[in-house]
């Protein structure tokens, strides 16, 4: 009885499942930093005056800021990303167009590289040339999927959103309580947010929930905590 050679079942979608985890936790990355930057903001502010519409003019002035810098800087990001997937497709098959039995012969001893025997890579190497000899370098030798190169505007709205749906919690919380409970309010919410995401981003990344989960809220402590004191300053020297 032979052993079955073709791939595993469900390993076909293995790439676009690693992809869509990926989107996730950049997404629960970019709440996070929504989190951490705006509540660092409004409460810097609080420190230093208990006005709501300054505590809401400031706040939504930082998730927009952070929101669209966040945006922009992931669209350029993703651009150069594909730019570079591009120009290493287009080179794939110029080679393949100019020179293609040194390509088929580096396409089987990638093959090799991963296990397949000389005999069997090279069987395998001919078939996927037949088949799509772009497709099968792209996958094999660059890592790329032609059919799904990277979109940079859809990095950016997924970052323009995940900043904004974090930097909302400590917005609102900052604003909606009454004068006495902001900050107890606003430290214990965003405290807990950060909790989640940290525990979310580990697990997502397959690490040790618990470490990720102090250093998050550590780091939120520390943001909140400097910021209070510098804005408690300025506004005992009324500035």
């Amino acid at each position: 009885m032979t052993e079955p050679t073709g791939p595993p079942p469900g390993s076909a979608h293995g790439g676009a499942l690693a992809e869509r985890l990926n989107w996730l936790r950049a997404a629960v990355l970019g709440a996070n930093d929504g989190i951490v930057s705006t509540a660092g903001l409004v409460v810097g502010v609080a420190g230093a005056t208990g006005d709501r519409s300054s505590l809401l003019t400031a706040g939504l002035a930082g998730l927009l800021a952070g929101s669209l810098s966040m945006a922009a800087g992931e669209y350029v990001s993703v651009s150069t990303q594909r730019d570079s997937e591009k120009a290493a497709l287009a080179v794939e098959k110029r080679e393949l167009r100019e020179r293609p039995e040194a390509e088929l012969a580096e396409l089987t001893g990638l093959l090799e590289e991963r296990g397949l025997s000389r005999d069997v890579a090279r069987e395998a190497a001919v078939q996927l040339t037949e088949r799509d000899a772009l497709r099968a370098h792209a996958r094999v030798e660059l890592g790329i999927d032609p059919d799904v190169l990277t979109d940079p505007w859809h990095a950016a709205w997924a970052s323009f959103l995940a900043f904004t749906a974090g930097a909302l919690l400590p917005l609102l919380a900052i604003v909606l309580p009454p004068a006495d409970w902001r900050l107890p309010v606003t430290v214990g919410s965003v405290l807990l947010a950060l909790v989640c995401t940290g525990w979310s981003s580990a697990r997502l990344g397959e690490a040790a929930p618990r470490r990720a989960v102090v250093r998050n809220v550590g780091g939120g402590v520390l943001a909140m905590g400097v910021t209070y004191a510098v804005g408690s300053l300025l506004g005992a020297a009324g500035v």
